[in-house]
């Protein structure tokens, strides 16, 4: 679905509140030229106690360290971020929504160094469904290995939330689906597995969970950490500092995506490879399970996680 297909009408930009289609910037914006800017990705959930924003001090937290390597300075505090999702929610009456906060450096100059550039800051919220499709949360998804790999973080901070950054995911997802599959995992440059290109990845073997390490090239996931947290909950011995080998991928007996937009998706092929029974494995529909009870507020547990709006 197309933002024009979508029932949202406003934007806030820098304090105000505007208009959706005049949510405009310049042409020579730094910004859009090298890339120069540092974003969330974050949910809203539609609960039996209203609409409540998922790890948003979380979300906030990441949003303003992926600013600190590029010196940009947001001129707007956490407290003021919040109050303007919040009333953007509330004027667009969404139960349920994806929420991306943006800042970037602006429009001055178009010299490399950003020095003279003010940092301009956005909201948009939107509604957003299954990022993968509905089908895929119970009968997953066919991905490929990359060709391309992930930079490493010697070369630029992996840790950083950076909007030129996603070039790279865009090449592996392209790649990915021009040849006929959903989503792609990428290798870090030593050949181990990364990440997805907007997701953290998870492997399932003898009842105990694998997912690379920070050290892997890989973002610190917010939807990675919940479900590191969740899968100890439950009893699971989780592995989150190691490196995870191609060839592993195919011996796995389930693997999984997570992310704030995929949520937890279940992979059940790569690269033809069918992984496991071939459909959602029991370990990763009981995390699953657990990841929908928690966000749709059905148990009153981990209720520190929520926002409410």
């Amino acid at each position: 679905m197309g933002f024009d297909e979508m029932d949202v009408d406003t934007i806030w930009m820098d304090g105000e509140f505007v208009d959706w289609d005049e949510a405009q910037i310049h042409v020579l914006t730094h910004g859009l030229h090298y890339g120069t800017g540092v974003f969330e990705g974050a949910r809203c959930y539609d609960t039996e106690q209203g609409p409540a924003i998922f790890r948003w001090e979380e979300h906030l937290d990441r949003l303003f360290q992926s600013a600190k390597p590029y010196e940009m300075d947001i001129d707007f505090s956490k407290e003021e971020l919040t109050e303007a999702t919040i009333e953007l929610i509330q004027r667009q009456e969404l139960p349920s929504c994806y929420i991306r906060p943006l800042a970037f450096y602006g429009y001055n100059s178009l010299g490399v160094s950003p020095s003279d550039c003010p940092t301009k800051t956005a909201i948009a919220v939107w509604p957003w469904g299954a990022y993968l499709g509905e089908d895929a949360l119970e009968n997953g998804i066919e991905v490929m290995v990359s060709s391309w790999r992930k930079h490493a973080s010697s070369q630029i901070p992996t840790n950083a939330k950076t909007t030129g950054l996603y070039v790279n995911s865009m090449l592996a997802g392209e790649e990915a689906r021009r040849n006929g599959y959903a989503e792609a995992i990428v290798l870090n440059k030593e050949g181990d597995v990364a990440e997805g290109p907007g997701e953290n990845i998870f492997l399932v073997r003898d009842g105990e969970l694998y997912t690379p390490g920070l050290s892997e090239s890989i973002l610190d996931g917010i939807t990675r950490d919940t479900v590191i947290t969740l899968a100890e909950d439950l009893g699971y011995t989780v592995h989150d500092n190691v490196s995870i080998s191609r060839g592993e991928l195919n011996t796995a007996d389930e693997l999984f995506f997570t992310g704030s937009a995929a949520e937890v998706t279940p992979i059940r092929k790569v690269d033809n490879v069918v992984i496991g029974n071939g459909s959602r494995g029991p370990i990763t529909e009981e995390i699953q399970s657990k990841f929908f009870e928690v966000v749709e507020r059905r148990t009153d547990e981990y209720d520190e996680w929520f926002h409410y709006v």
